[in-house]
C-alpha cells in the first residue's frame, strides 16, 4: 500500500510546500492537491512539481464543467511534462452548489460527460487529430454551430506519456461501475473498508467485467486521518475534531434529495443519523450536526488511535482493495507531521 498526502488548499501555500519536500524524503509517495471554490489546482500543482522530485502529484479533484476536454488534457501534458511523468489527473463532476453557484454552469450528465472527456482526454496524448462526435462534446465543432472554419487538430508538442493516470472521483453506483470500467484509478470519499462491498461491489464488478486489460488492476484512493498515539484522549479528540468536516458534506452539500454524501451515509446503513445531520446543519445548528455524526463512522474510516490499532485499520483497508491511502497528519509542528507520515510507511511496507 502506498501511502499519500493531500493539500490543504487555504492559506500558508508556501510553508505547507516546504514542509512536503521532508515528507518526500520520508517517502511519501504521491500528494493530492483540490481545487473546490478556491485558488485554481494547476498552478499550485506547478510550483509543486518544480520543487520536489520523486513524489508523484495529481489533481484532487479538477472538476469537468469549466475546461473543455481538450484543455483539461493539455493542462494534464503540461503538468506530466513539467514533473517529468508523475502527474496523475484526477476530476470529478462536483456538485451543483458549486457550478451552477460559483461557475455559472449548468450541470448535467455528469456520467456522460466523463466518458467523454477521458476518450477526448486520451485521444489528444496519443498525438491523434481530435475528432469527436460526442453527444455533450463535439469536436471539431460542426459548421452550422460556429464559423465552418474548424478543422481537425492534434497537440503540437510529444507528451511525456501517451497515457497519464485517471483517477475519478465517484460514489454513485452508476459512477463507479462506470469507473471501474474506463479508469486507472477510483477516489470514494468517506470509505468504511468493512461496508464497502456491500456498498460498492456490485457497482465494482460490474464495471471491471467492461474493463479494457491494458488500464490494468483498478487503483483505489482514499482520503484518511492520520494520528499514531497511545493516549486515549488525544485520541478521542482528533476523532471528534472530524465530526464537522463529516456533518458539512452530510448535512450542508446539497439540498434535501440532492445530496450525494448525505445518500451515501444511508447506504452504509446510518439513515437515521443521515436525516438528523441533514436537519440539523440545514437549520444552522452546525455543532450540533456535528454531536450527530455517528462514533462508529468518524473511527471506520480514519486512522486514529494506538499504533498496533492503525495497523490493523491499514490491514482492513489493504483487504478491502485500497492501494493508496492519503493521510491528513493530525499533529502540531511540522516535525510531529512528518513523523507521522514517515510511521505509517513503516506500517504500509509490512502489509
Amino acid at each position: 500500500m502506498r501511502i499519500g498526502m493531500g493539500l490543504n488548499y487555504s492559506g500558508g501555500f508556501e510553508e505547507t510546500v516546504a514542509e512536503l519536500a521532508e515528507h518526500e524524503a520520508a517517502g511519501l509517495d504521491i500528494v493530492f492537491v483540490p481545487e473546490a471554490y478556491s485558488f485554481d489546482a494547476v498552478s499550485q500543482l506547478g510550483y509543486i512539481a518544480a520543487r520536489t522530485s520523486t513524489v508523484e502529484i495529481a489533481s484532487g479533484i479538477l472538476q469537468i464543467y469549466t475546461r473543455t476536454p481538450s484543455l483539461t488534457a493539455m493542462t494534464a501534458a503540461g503538468l506530466d511534462y513539467v514533473s517529468n511523468g508523475r502527474f496523475t489527473l484526477g476530476i470529478g463532476a462536483s456538485g451543483p452548489q458549486v457550478i451552477e453557484g460559483f461557475h455559472g454552469v449548468r450541470y448535467d450528465a455528469p456520467l456522460g460527460r466523463t466518458r467523454e472527456i477521458v476518450d477526448i482526454c486520451r485521444q489528444v496524448w496519443r498525438r491523434e487529430k481530435v475528432q469527436y462526435p460526442g453527444k455533450h462534446y463535439t469536436v471539431p465543432l460542426p459548421p452550422d454551430q460556429g464559423t465552418g472554419l474548424g478543422k481537425p487538430l492534434k497537440i503540437i508538442n510529444h507528451p511525456v506519456r501517451d497515457r497519464i493516470p485517471i483517477v475519478l472521483a465517484a460514489i454513485g453506483p452508476k459512477n463507479v461501475a462506470m469507473t471501474a470500467e474506463i479508469a486507472e484509478g477510483w477516489l470514494p470519499i468517506f470509505f468504511v473498508p468493512e461496508r464497502a462491498q456491500e456498498v460498492w461491489g456490485s457497482s465494482l464488478e460490474q464495471g471491471k467485467a467492461k474493463r479494457d486489460p491494458s488500464l490494468g488492476d483498478l487503483q483505489i484512493y482514499l482520503q484518511a486521518s492520520l494520528c499514531i498515539t497511545e493516549d486515549a484522549d488525544t485520541a478521542r479528540q482528533m476523532l471528534d475534531g472530524m465530526r464537522p468536516f463529516v456533518a458539512l458534506y452530510v448535512g450542508g452539500m446539497g439540498a434535501k434529495g440532492k445530496n450525494f454524501y448525505n445518500e451515501l451515509a444511508q447506504r452504509y446503513g446510518y439513515e437515521s443519523e443521515a436525516a438528523t445531520i441533514q436537519d440539523l446543519y440545514l437549520d444552522g445548528k452546525k455543532d450540533e450536526a456535528a454531536a450527530a455524526v455517528p462514533d462508529e463512522l468518524v473511527k471506520a474510516m480514519s486512522l486514529i488511535g494506538p499504533r498496533a490499532y492503525v495497523a490493523e485499520r491499514l490491514q482492513a483497508f489493504a483487504d478491502a482493495g485500497v492501494t493508496t491511502i492519503n493521510v491528513t497528519p493530525l499533529a502540531g509542528t511540522p516535525a510531529e507531521r512528518v513523523s507521522l507520515v514517515g510511521q505509517a510507511k513503516e506500517l504500509a511496507a509490512d502489509l
